[in-house]
Protein backbone atom coordinates (compact mmCIF):
# COMPACT_ATOMS: atom_id res chain seq x y z
CA UNK A 1 0.00 0.00 0.00
CA UNK A 2 2.85 2.38 0.83
CA UNK A 3 4.51 1.65 -2.52
CA UNK A 4 1.25 2.24 -4.38
CA UNK A 5 0.71 5.50 -2.54
CA UNK A 6 4.20 6.74 -3.39
CA UNK A 7 3.69 5.78 -7.04
CA UNK A 8 0.31 7.51 -7.19
CA UNK A 9 1.72 10.66 -5.62
CA UNK A 10 4.57 10.71 -8.12
CA UNK A 11 2.13 10.54 -11.02
CA UNK A 12 -0.20 13.19 -9.59
CA UNK A 13 2.57 15.65 -8.72
CA UNK A 14 3.22 17.12 -12.22
CA UNK A 15 -0.44 18.11 -12.77
CA UNK A 16 -0.26 21.41 -10.85
CA UNK A 17 2.94 22.32 -12.70
CA UNK A 18 1.27 21.62 -16.06
CA UNK A 19 -1.76 23.67 -15.06
CA UNK A 20 0.50 26.51 -13.93
CA UNK A 21 2.37 26.48 -17.25
CA UNK A 22 -0.88 26.45 -19.19
CA UNK A 23 -2.17 29.37 -17.13
CA UNK A 24 1.03 31.33 -17.73
CA UNK A 25 0.85 30.57 -21.47
CA UNK A 26 -2.80 31.70 -21.60
CA UNK A 27 -1.92 34.93 -19.76
CA UNK A 28 0.91 35.59 -22.23
CA UNK A 29 -1.40 35.02 -25.21
CA UNK A 30 -4.02 37.29 -23.63
CA UNK A 31 -1.46 40.07 -23.12
CA UNK A 32 -0.35 39.82 -26.76
CA UNK A 33 -3.98 39.91 -27.94
CA UNK A 34 -4.58 43.02 -25.86
CA UNK A 35 -1.54 44.70 -27.40
CA UNK A 36 -2.56 43.94 -31.01
CA UNK A 37 -4.89 46.98 -31.43
CA UNK A 38 -2.20 49.36 -30.19
CA UNK A 39 0.42 47.73 -32.42
CA UNK A 40 -1.86 48.03 -35.46
CA UNK A 41 -2.65 51.68 -34.76
CA UNK A 42 0.99 52.63 -34.19
CA UNK A 43 2.10 50.59 -37.17
CA UNK A 44 -0.43 52.15 -39.53
CA UNK A 45 -0.29 55.76 -38.36
CA UNK A 46 3.35 56.00 -37.19
CA UNK A 47 5.70 53.31 -38.47
CA UNK A 48 4.25 52.97 -41.99
CA UNK A 49 4.39 56.73 -42.80
CA UNK A 50 7.99 56.96 -41.57
CA UNK A 51 9.00 53.91 -43.62
CA UNK A 52 7.28 55.43 -46.65
CA UNK A 53 9.20 58.68 -46.23
CA UNK A 54 12.49 56.80 -45.87
CA UNK A 55 11.79 54.75 -49.00
CA UNK A 56 10.75 57.77 -51.08
CA UNK A 57 13.88 59.65 -49.98
CA UNK A 58 15.95 57.26 -52.12
CA UNK A 59 13.81 57.66 -55.26
CA UNK A 60 14.67 59.61 -58.37
CA UNK A 61 12.49 62.42 -59.69
CA UNK A 62 12.15 65.10 -62.32
CA UNK A 63 9.51 67.65 -63.28
CA UNK A 64 7.29 64.89 -64.67
CA UNK A 65 7.10 62.42 -61.80
CA UNK A 66 8.74 60.08 -59.31
CA UNK A 67 10.77 57.00 -60.22
CA UNK A 68 11.34 54.17 -57.72
CA UNK A 69 15.07 53.66 -57.34
CA UNK A 70 17.80 53.49 -54.73
CA UNK A 71 19.85 56.67 -55.02
CA UNK A 72 21.76 58.59 -52.37
CA UNK A 73 21.64 61.73 -54.49
CA UNK A 74 18.96 63.38 -52.35
CA UNK A 75 21.04 62.97 -49.19
CA UNK A 76 24.28 64.13 -50.80
CA UNK A 77 22.52 67.19 -52.20
CA UNK A 78 21.00 67.91 -48.80
CA UNK A 79 24.07 67.37 -46.65
CA UNK A 80 26.51 68.76 -49.20
CA UNK A 81 24.83 72.14 -49.63
CA UNK A 82 25.92 75.13 -47.56
CA UNK A 83 22.44 76.61 -48.00
CA UNK A 84 20.97 73.57 -46.26
CA UNK A 85 23.43 73.79 -43.37
CA UNK A 86 22.71 77.50 -43.01
CA UNK A 87 18.98 76.75 -42.95
CA UNK A 88 19.48 74.12 -40.25
CA UNK A 89 21.56 76.54 -38.18
CA UNK A 90 18.85 79.18 -38.54
CA UNK A 91 16.23 76.66 -37.42
CA UNK A 92 18.35 75.63 -34.43
CA UNK A 93 18.77 79.31 -33.54
CA UNK A 94 14.99 79.78 -33.49
CA UNK A 95 14.61 76.58 -31.46
CA UNK A 96 17.18 77.55 -28.83
CA UNK A 97 15.85 81.09 -28.32
CA UNK A 98 12.19 80.05 -28.26
CA UNK A 99 12.95 77.16 -25.90
CA UNK A 100 14.79 79.43 -23.45
CA UNK A 101 12.05 82.08 -23.47
CA UNK A 102 9.17 79.63 -23.18
CA UNK A 103 10.97 77.79 -20.36
CA UNK A 104 11.48 81.01 -18.39
CA UNK A 105 7.95 82.32 -18.98
CA UNK A 106 6.29 78.93 -18.59
CA UNK A 107 8.06 78.15 -15.33
CA UNK A 108 7.16 81.44 -13.66
CA UNK A 109 3.55 81.27 -14.81
CA UNK A 110 3.26 77.70 -13.53
CA UNK A 111 5.05 78.65 -10.29
CA UNK A 112 2.63 81.51 -9.69
CA UNK A 113 -0.40 79.31 -10.33
CA UNK A 114 0.89 76.48 -8.15
CA UNK A 115 2.25 78.33 -5.12
CA UNK A 116 0.75 81.82 -5.03
CA UNK A 117 -2.88 80.95 -5.79
CA UNK A 118 -4.32 79.38 -2.66
CA UNK A 119 -7.60 77.84 -3.85
CA UNK A 120 -7.82 75.02 -6.36
CA UNK A 121 -10.84 76.64 -8.01
CA UNK A 122 -8.97 79.87 -8.73
CA UNK A 123 -5.98 77.87 -10.00
CA UNK A 124 -8.20 76.11 -12.50
CA UNK A 125 -9.89 79.36 -13.53
CA UNK A 126 -6.59 81.11 -14.18
CA UNK A 127 -5.22 78.06 -15.98
CA UNK A 128 -8.27 78.03 -18.25
CA UNK A 129 -7.72 81.75 -18.90
CA UNK A 130 -4.24 80.85 -20.14
CA UNK A 131 -5.78 78.34 -22.56
CA UNK A 132 -8.42 80.72 -24.01
CA UNK A 133 -6.16 81.99 -26.85
CA UNK A 134 -5.58 78.38 -27.90
CA UNK A 135 -9.27 78.01 -28.75
CA UNK A 136 -8.51 79.89 -31.97
CA UNK A 137 -6.35 78.83 -34.90
CA UNK A 138 -2.58 79.23 -34.80
CA UNK A 139 -2.77 81.18 -38.05
CA UNK A 140 -5.24 83.69 -36.59
CA UNK A 141 -3.17 84.18 -33.44
CA UNK A 142 -0.03 84.59 -35.53
CA UNK A 143 -1.54 87.06 -38.00
CA UNK A 144 -2.98 89.10 -35.12
CA UNK A 145 0.55 90.34 -34.44
CA UNK A 146 0.77 92.08 -37.83
CA UNK A 147 -1.47 95.09 -36.96
CA UNK A 148 0.35 95.33 -33.61
CA UNK A 149 3.94 95.24 -34.91
CA UNK A 150 3.50 96.80 -38.36
CA UNK A 151 5.01 100.09 -39.51
CA UNK A 152 1.71 101.82 -38.82
CA UNK A 153 0.72 99.36 -36.14
CA UNK A 154 -0.31 99.84 -32.55
CA UNK A 155 3.20 99.78 -31.06
CA UNK A 156 4.78 102.22 -33.51
CA UNK A 157 1.81 104.58 -33.44
CA UNK A 158 1.78 104.66 -29.63
CA UNK A 159 5.53 105.26 -29.35
CA UNK A 160 5.45 108.05 -31.93
CA UNK A 161 2.51 109.78 -30.27
CA UNK A 162 4.28 109.58 -26.89
CA UNK A 163 7.39 111.10 -28.46
CA UNK A 164 9.57 108.11 -27.62
CA UNK A 165 10.68 107.55 -31.23
CA UNK A 166 10.75 109.98 -34.18
CA UNK A 167 9.88 107.39 -36.83
CA UNK A 168 8.48 103.83 -36.96
CA UNK A 169 10.70 100.94 -35.92
CA UNK A 170 11.19 98.75 -38.98
CA UNK A 171 12.45 95.55 -37.34
CA UNK A 172 9.35 94.90 -35.25
CA UNK A 173 7.68 93.07 -38.14
CA UNK A 174 9.04 90.84 -40.91
CA UNK A 175 12.17 90.02 -38.97
CA UNK A 176 13.64 87.36 -36.70
CA UNK A 177 12.21 89.29 -33.75
CA UNK A 178 8.68 88.87 -35.10
CA UNK A 179 9.24 85.17 -35.80
CA UNK A 180 10.54 84.49 -32.28
CA UNK A 181 7.79 86.56 -30.65
CA UNK A 182 5.05 84.69 -32.53
CA UNK A 183 6.62 81.30 -31.77
CA UNK A 184 6.86 82.11 -28.06
CA UNK A 185 3.23 83.21 -28.09
CA UNK A 186 2.14 80.02 -29.86
CA UNK A 187 4.15 77.54 -27.79
CA UNK A 188 4.35 78.86 -24.23
CA UNK A 189 1.30 76.92 -23.04
CA UNK A 190 3.00 73.67 -24.03
CA UNK A 191 5.64 74.53 -21.43
CA UNK A 192 3.22 75.82 -18.79
CA UNK A 193 1.01 72.73 -18.68
CA UNK A 194 3.57 69.98 -17.83
CA UNK A 195 5.47 72.24 -15.42
CA UNK A 196 2.25 73.20 -13.63
CA UNK A 197 1.29 69.53 -13.41
CA UNK A 198 4.68 68.71 -11.87
CA UNK A 199 4.62 71.58 -9.39
CA UNK A 200 1.16 70.59 -8.18
CA UNK A 201 2.55 67.16 -7.24
CA UNK A 202 5.29 68.57 -5.00
CA UNK A 203 4.67 67.76 -1.36
CA UNK A 204 4.23 71.11 0.41
CA UNK A 205 5.75 69.60 3.57
CA UNK A 206 9.14 69.57 1.80
CA UNK A 207 8.95 73.32 1.36
CA UNK A 208 7.87 73.80 4.96
CA UNK A 209 10.77 71.61 6.15
CA UNK A 210 13.26 73.64 4.10
CA UNK A 211 11.82 76.87 5.47
CA UNK A 212 12.01 75.53 9.04
CA UNK A 213 15.65 74.61 8.42
CA UNK A 214 16.39 78.27 7.66
CA UNK A 215 16.43 78.18 3.84
CA UNK A 216 15.62 81.41 2.06
CA UNK A 217 13.02 81.65 -0.71
CA UNK A 218 15.67 81.49 -3.44
CA UNK A 219 17.36 78.52 -1.77
CA UNK A 220 14.02 76.69 -1.62
CA UNK A 221 13.40 77.51 -5.26
CA UNK A 222 16.86 76.39 -6.42
CA UNK A 223 17.37 73.33 -4.20
CA UNK A 224 13.82 71.98 -3.80
CA UNK A 225 11.34 73.23 -6.39
CA UNK A 226 13.45 73.33 -9.56
CA UNK A 227 14.96 69.81 -9.08
CA UNK A 228 11.49 68.37 -8.49
CA UNK A 229 10.11 70.30 -11.50
CA UNK A 230 12.71 68.95 -13.93
CA UNK A 231 10.49 66.16 -15.37
CA UNK A 232 7.80 68.69 -16.30
CA UNK A 233 10.42 71.03 -17.75
CA UNK A 234 11.80 68.16 -19.84
CA UNK A 235 8.37 67.23 -21.19
CA UNK A 236 7.62 70.86 -22.04
CA UNK A 237 11.02 71.17 -23.71
CA UNK A 238 10.29 68.15 -25.91
CA UNK A 239 6.96 69.68 -26.95
CA UNK A 240 8.47 73.07 -27.75
CA UNK A 241 11.53 71.72 -29.57
CA UNK A 242 9.52 69.42 -31.84
CA UNK A 243 6.90 72.09 -32.60
CA UNK A 244 9.43 74.82 -33.43
CA UNK A 245 11.58 72.53 -35.57
CA UNK A 246 8.50 71.56 -37.63
CA UNK A 247 7.03 75.09 -37.91
CA UNK A 248 7.06 76.68 -41.36
CA UNK A 249 4.01 78.96 -41.45
CA UNK A 250 5.26 81.25 -38.66
CA UNK A 251 8.64 81.67 -40.32
CA UNK A 252 7.09 82.33 -43.71
CA UNK A 253 4.51 84.87 -42.55
CA UNK A 254 6.27 86.69 -39.72
CA UNK A 255 9.60 87.03 -41.55
CA UNK A 256 7.95 88.22 -44.75
CA UNK A 257 9.84 85.57 -46.69
CA UNK A 258 13.19 86.99 -45.56
CA UNK A 259 14.13 84.03 -43.38
CA UNK A 260 14.03 80.27 -43.78
CA UNK A 261 13.65 77.08 -41.77
CA UNK A 262 14.01 73.41 -42.58
CA UNK A 263 10.25 72.87 -42.55
CA UNK A 264 9.74 75.85 -44.89
CA UNK A 265 12.42 74.46 -47.21
CA UNK A 266 10.59 71.11 -47.32
CA UNK A 267 7.29 72.90 -47.98
CA UNK A 268 8.85 74.73 -50.95
CA UNK A 269 10.30 71.47 -52.28
CA UNK A 270 6.90 69.78 -52.11
CA UNK A 271 5.27 72.71 -53.89
CA UNK A 272 7.77 72.09 -56.70
CA UNK A 273 6.92 68.35 -56.68
CA UNK A 274 10.41 67.48 -55.42
CA UNK A 275 9.06 64.88 -53.02
CA UNK A 276 12.19 62.68 -52.73
CA UNK A 277 14.34 65.71 -51.84
CA UNK A 278 11.74 66.81 -49.28
CA UNK A 279 11.63 63.25 -47.89
CA UNK A 280 15.43 63.23 -47.48
CA UNK A 281 15.23 66.53 -45.61
CA UNK A 282 12.44 65.09 -43.47
CA UNK A 283 14.59 62.09 -42.52
CA UNK A 284 17.54 64.31 -41.62
CA UNK A 285 15.26 66.60 -39.61
CA UNK A 286 13.77 63.59 -37.82
CA UNK A 287 17.24 62.38 -36.85
CA UNK A 288 18.19 65.84 -35.56
CA UNK A 289 15.00 66.11 -33.49
CA UNK A 290 15.46 62.60 -32.08
CA UNK A 291 19.03 63.46 -31.06
CA UNK A 292 17.78 66.59 -29.30
CA UNK A 293 15.05 64.63 -27.52
CA UNK A 294 17.56 61.94 -26.54
CA UNK A 295 19.83 64.63 -25.08
CA UNK A 296 16.94 65.96 -23.01
CA UNK A 297 16.09 62.47 -21.78
CA UNK A 298 19.70 61.85 -20.81
CA UNK A 299 19.63 64.94 -18.59
CA UNK A 300 16.20 64.37 -17.02
CA UNK A 301 14.43 61.09 -16.33
CA UNK A 302 10.83 61.86 -17.28
CA UNK A 303 9.69 58.38 -16.22
CA UNK A 304 9.21 59.93 -12.77
CA UNK A 305 6.54 62.14 -14.31
CA UNK A 306 4.92 59.48 -16.44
Amino acid sequence: MAAMTAEDSSTVQPKPAIAERLGSFAATIASYLQAIPLVLILGFFFVLPILTIIIVSFWDYDFAGLYPDFLTMNYTDTLGSWVTWKTYLNTLKYTAIVWALTLAIGFWVAYFLAFHIRTTTMQMVLFLVCTVPFLTSNIIRMISWIPVLGRNGLVNTTLIEMGVIPQPIEWLLYSDFAVILAMVHLNTLFMVTPIFNTLMRIDKSLIEAARDAGATGWQILWNVIIPLAKPGMAIGSIFVVTLVMADFSTVQVMSGGQSASVALMMKNQMSLLQYPAAAANAVVLLVVVLLMVAAILRVVDIRKEL
